[in-house]
């Protein structure tokens, strides 16, 4: 109940409507049964909804042809190519932090925990 107080509490400090928009989101004056279901909603959805934004960042981004973002001339041979190279450095991010998250999982499993 601590975390979701304190984290819905930091809705209160917005002017006019803070206080109200906290009881809303704790479905009353005190934290219960509806807003630690909202909270698991909303912490099981939100990596559902970051995929995609995920995947339109590469799709767009890291399409072929958007290696000019200065407007250099690129004809003369002198610019590295954006796909390949900065596609393989974002795997190569991805593998690092999967490979982490692993060792923290696996190893360290009550690491963050309460004590």
């Amino acid at each position: 109940y601590w975390g979701a107080t304190v984290i819905t509490n930091l809705f209160s400090v917005i002017p006019l409507f803070g206080d109200s928009l906290v009881r809303l989101m704790w479905g009353g004056y005190t934290v219960g049964g509806p807003t630690l279901t909202r909270f698991y909603s909303f912490h099981f959805l939100l990596p559902f909804t970051m995929i995609p934004f995920s995947m339109l960042h590469l799709l767009f981004l890291h399409k072929l042809g958007s290696s000019n973002p200065l407007g250099v001339d690129g004809d003369d041979g002198e610019c590295i190519p954006f796909h390949p190279i900065y596609s393989i450095s974002d795997l190569g991010g991805v593998i690092i932090t999967c490979f982490l998250l692993s060792v923290l999982v696996f190893e360290y499993p009550r690491l963050l925990g309460d004590p």
